[in-house]
């Protein structure tokens, strides 16, 4: 074994120990192994060691020596392999418990097999990286467990904060997995078994980030976790986003009874895109007994039926119209639809934007007068399904239109949450998950609690 330097560093302390630096341990000795790797002998430089874990008192008697080989984090491409020898203790306290105990630091635990600084880097990895488990674990050459358990301890502290104060919250569900289907023996029919949700309640306008998750999507679970929330925090919340749920609209009404009700846009189009794909496809199977087929312009125009009309082209929205009309009473009946989908986006676009101002009222009453008139003049049950739902809701509707909230930031981070259960290759156990997706989705938050805490007039 070939021996490290024993010159004298800063602070009286060879150069081996400090580059080391694990506090506590000094560098006795370097040698390679026949595989290459670096094995650093090292000894315990640190009175406090001596300490009785049980009563405090310093120990003179010395029971037996002891070996350790804890390991660290990896330097170069060689590993390193720790050797710590250290003494047990004799604790000569009368009304101590405990008759002996082996020398421990603080970056080397008692009964560790790491040091605390590797399980420490390992778990930070994981968090800030957003590798899986299993490759930090590679890495660092620990098992799931350990380097899982290192995860959870870096994440829990801050995850655990108070939540910070929230004016419009935002609700959405997110699948958990993939749904669960079997086939019945006797009638040979397709039924769901399994079906599992996640809620993701969110700061729809602030930076707090995914501010819980919660098992299904009742309105019992929903107003559950909002009444665990304290009373000040839940004061402050003014608005709540939601797509058209009537059990999110009854867990808001239930448990945030001062708070608006905002529909989501988003959710609000997509209902006018569906309303134009049934119409489509019933006209088609009435007037022509069949399902859409390539030579049938209906069946043709049926991904430009469900663009805006100020994103066509002119020749595209040409083809569109002519097609259609061509088809007869089956294309008239497609276009009156497109209309009234159409005049329900220009109903929607009133929104304020940032740094635009809230339309005024006049021009809101105009909008949803032309489309629920042109709604009537059709006799497409779609079309009447569609108006009933804008009648219903109308109040949370309006409210989107004054104020510009909306639920895109809850959609944002149901697409993180996916994204986390790809990364993991898909998660068995529901706290996992939760912890892991709401890590994902509070960056921003701690970004801006991080430069909150920064000292005034530091330079960065």
């Amino acid at each position: 074994m070939v021996q490290g330097t024993h010159a004298q560093g800063r602070g009286g302390q060879r150069p081996a120990t400090l580059l080391l630096g694990i506090e506590g341990l000094a560098v006795a000795s370097v040698g390679l192994e026949d595989d290459g790797a670096r094995v650093v002998e090292v000894v315990t430089d640190e009175e406090t060691a001596a300490a009785c874990p049980e009563c405090g008192v310093l120990s003179t008697s010395v029971k037996e020596r002891a070996t350790t080989r804890p390991r660290d984090l990896p330097y170069g491409v060689a590993p390193i392999r720790l050797v710590w020898h250290k003494t047990r203790w004799r604790c000569r306290e009368t009304r101590c418990p405990r008759g002996s105990f082996t020398e421990s630091l603080p970056s080397v635990p008692a009964r560790s097999r790491l040091t605390t600084r590797l399980r420490s880097e390992c778990g930070k990895r994981i968090a800030t990286d957003a590798s899986c488990v299993q490759a930090a674990a590679a890495r660092y050459r620990v098992s799931w467990p350990v380097a899982h358990a290192a995860f959870v301890a870096h994440v829990d502290a801050e995850l655990a904060a108070p939540l910070p104060p929230v004016e419009v919250l935002g609700i959405d569900e997110t699948r958990r997995g993939k749904p669960v289907w079997a086939q019945d023996p006797d009638t040979c029919r397709w039924h769901l078994i399994a079906d599992r949700w996640l809620t993701g309640i969110v700061d729809a306008a602030g930076t707090g980030g995914l501010l819980g998750h919660v098992d299904g999507r009742t309105a019992e679970v929903v107003a559950d976790w909002l009444r665990d929330q304290p009373q000040a925090w839940l004061d402050g919340v003014t608005h709540v986003c939601i797509d058209l749920s009537g059990s999110y609209a009854k867990a808001v009404a239930d448990a945030l009874p001062d708070a608006v009700l905002v529909a989501d846009r988003f959710h609000l189009v997509r209902l006018g895109n569906d309303m134009v794909t049934a119409v489509r496809q019933r006209a088609t199977r009435e007037l022509r007994g069949r399902r859409g087929r390539k030579k049938d312009p209906e069946w043709a125009s049926r991904r430009r039926l469900l663009t805006g009309h100020e994103r066509l082209s002119p020749v595209a929205f040409a083809r569109l119209w002519n097609g259609l009309v061509d088809a007869g009473d089956l294309g008239v009946e497609i276009l009156h639809a497109y209309a009234v989908k159409e005049a329900l986006r220009d109903l929607l676009a009133l929104a304020p934007t940032p740094g635009t101002s809230v339309p005024d009222r006049s021009a809101i009453s105009h909008r949803l007068w032309r489309f629920l008139d042109l709604a009537a003049a059709t006799d497409s049950p779609e079309v009447h399904r569609l108006a009933a739902t804008i009648e219903a809701w109308w109040p949370a509707i309006e409210a989107g239109l004054v104020t510009g909230h909306s639920n895109a930031r809850s959609e944002g981070y149901n697409r993180l949450a996916k994204h986390q259960g790809r990364n993991a290759f898909g998660f068995r156990n529901t706290e996992n998950q939760r912890r892991r997706i709401r890590w994902a989705c509070t960056r921003q938050h701690r970004r801006a609690s991080a430069k909150n805490r920064e000292v005034p007039g530091q330079v960065r």
